[in-house]
């Protein structure tokens, strides 16, 4: 905006500036002929004062002394046909200017300006003074030069005034823009100063109020949502005693099974509440991974799992809660007990991330895969078991609820949603072996 404010008033300047101008150096060069053809016919007179009261040879002496001081050439047609002064032909005006009569005429070299000398004995002699194109312009190109220049800097502090009245409106405006880039990042306490034209600012109190009716409406739905996730905790309780109460081993058993795949779905959506209202959270994503990988090692022994974890030293800072990322590890640990036989090996790698990492090819139709984030870590799961099962066409394990294992399909979902909201990403792939690798990236606080 700033820039097309600065072209809008060097364009109207430009234009009032050639409308004033172009006339005004107009009329200079028009004083500046006028002055000369002026001071050409003093000159002419003062020399046809001498003529008839001194000989020949002392008008010319006239005649080149006031050439001299005037540097315009002055010549002196006398009746016999003799020209004193400056050397010089007769021409057509100078003819006519021989019957009597003063005047100006215009030459193809400059300006002839002639001063007829009547009642001498012989006839009437003519005094011409010869104007240059030069002559005729003196003074005019420095006066065109000084009135460009005075232009040339109008223009400038015109369009100088021009910016900083653009800065007074721009610097609100681009202040909203990043409030506004702000709450689409998630700050909902991201709030714009005020300032401006009247309109800006009423642009700035809108949107603060609508910031504020946004973080009411969204503390309103989490409210909501965790208060009807908690209530389903009752009925569930009951189905559980009411699956337990069967008779037929296998009926309770199935009955068991949706009871338990609901009750996940339901933790699901009481931890998603709670990770939408942990804003700005972060912790030491090692300490966090060691403590998770060190819990399931014991359920890893007894299955006769080897387990190799490798992490970094020293503390690595990420922008999820150690709960969220807690919560992140068990699922991706929980997939490899749930989907691997027993005895398969598992592998935990927890590095730094940076940009521009290369991430195992994850299968055909996955297109949520993003490009790493910069800084955070990464982290990768890989076992060796049989690696993701065949998901429908056009479908991607990452697909919240779809899994082709019989699972609720949620694991990944969560994994990958906690990824997303601290800024990184969760891709898959294969390992070497065929196994099923996991990598999550996590953005840095």
């Amino acid at each position: 905006m700033r820039r097309w404010l600065a072209l809008l008033v060097a364009a109207t300047t430009s234009l009032v500036l050639v409308a004033l101008l172009v006339p005004l150096g107009l009329l200079v060069r028009a004083l500046a002929e006028s002055g000369a053809v002026t001071q050409a016919n003093s000159e002419a007179q003062s020399v046809a004062a001498s003529v008839g009261t001194v000989d020949p040879d002392g008008l010319a002496l006239t005649a080149e002394r006031t050439s001299a001081s005037s540097g315009h050439a002055i010549s002196v047609f006398l009746p016999g046909g003799q020209v004193v002064g400056s050397p010089a032909s007769r021409s057509p005006a100078v003819e006519l200017a021989a019957r009597g009569q003063s005047l100006t005429a215009r030459t193809a070299s400059g300006l002839e300006v002639l001063a007829a000398v009547q009642g001498l004995a012989d006839g009437t002699a003519v005094v011409r003074v010869f104007l240059s194109e030069k002559d005729l312009r003196k003074g005019v190109r420095e006066v065109w030069i000084g009135m460009l220049v005075l232009g040339l800097a109008l223009i400038g502090v015109g369009i100088l005034v021009a910016d900083r009245l653009a800065l007074a409106l721009t610097r609100p405006m681009t202040g909203l823009a990043r409030v506004s880039h702000r709450l689409a990042a998630g700050d909902l306490g991201a709030r714009a100063t005020p300032g401006g034209p009247v309109e800006v600012r009423d642009v700035g109190l809108a949107l603060n109020h609508l910031a504020g009716r946004i973080s009411d409406l969204l503390a309103e739905e989490r409210e909501t949502a965790a208060d009807i996730s908690h209530r389903l905790r009752t009925p569930l309780t009951g189905l559980r005693l009411e699956a337990e109460s069967l008779t037929d081993p296998e009926e309770a058993a199935r009955l068991g099974n949706r009871v338990d795949a609901l009750e996940r779905a339901v933790s699901s959506v009481i931890t998603d509440v709670r990770r939408r209202s942990q804003e700005h959270a972060s912790c030491d994503a090692v300490a966090v991974v060691a403590e998770r990988v060190t819990f399931w090692s014991v359920l890893a022994e007894d299955q006769g799992r080897p387990v190799e974890l490798d992490l970094p030293q020293g503390p690595l800072s990420v922008a999820v809660s150690a709960a969220e990322l807690s919560a992140c590890v068990d699922a991706l640990l929980g997939n490899v007990f749930a989907h691997t036989p027993e005895g398969v090996s598992f592998t935990v790698r927890l590095t730094p991330a940076a940009a521009g990492d290369v991430r195992p090819a994850g299968p055909p139709g996955d297109v949520r895969a993003a490009p790493a984030a910069s800084g955070g870590v990464r982290i990768e799961v890989a076992d060796s078991g049989p690696g993701f099962g065949l998901a429908p066409e056009g479908a991607s394990p990452l697909d919240r609820g779809l899994s082709s294992a019989g699972s609720t399909g949620l694991g990944l979902d969560i994994a990958r949603r906690t990824a997303e909201a601290s800024g990184g990403s969760l891709s898959l792939g294969t390992a070497p072996g065929g196994g099923a690798v996991v990598v999550l990236t996590l953005g840095a606080p």
